[in-house]
């Protein structure tokens, strides 16, 4: 538990792996683009508390391995990036009109995954192990 990050009221551990791609799976994320995308990113997350353990962008989509505090949803997060690189990126890059007519640099959807310290079986048993006997059968119940 050395890696504990602190805000005022909380100790947490969250880490996500997010994961999004182009519209149409375009090679875009080349160059220039891509040095822009990933500092916005960087700033983005800097802004919202979120630390960067590793990332990765290529032609078509992008990796982030993060670390967010407990107040922020991932699913918030990933609309923070999104939103804020399309619309910087379509006016900065002119060249990308063509491609992208409708305005929407990055397609619908997501991926996220959580990872932590602990797995799923040792966080049952923590829970079975404050069970009684004649609540073994549910598998929601109050501890005595």
């Amino acid at each position: 538990m050395k890696h504990l990050r602190k805000t005022s009221h909380a100790k947490y551990d969250l880490k996500y792996h997010i994961v999004w791609i182009t519209k149409y799976r375009y090679p875009v994320l080349t160059g220039k683009i891509a040095i822009r995308v990933r500092d916005l990113i960087r700033l983005i997350c800097s802004e919202n508390e979120v630390t960067i353990l590793a990332g990765s962008i290529s032609s078509r989509h992008i990796h982030l391995f993060v670390s967010a505090p407990p107040h922020l949803a991932p699913a918030k997060l990933i609309q923070y990036c999104k939103g804020a690189t399309s619309r910087k990126v379509q006016q900065e890059f002119p060249e990308l009109r063509k491609r992208y007519w409708g305005q929407h640099f990055w397609a619908r959807g997501y991926y996220v995954a959580s990872s932590g310290n602990v797995s799923d079986e040792m966080i049952l048993q923590y829970i079975h192990n404050h069970e009684d006997d004649d609540e073994k059968q549910d598998n929601f119940r109050i501890a005595r």
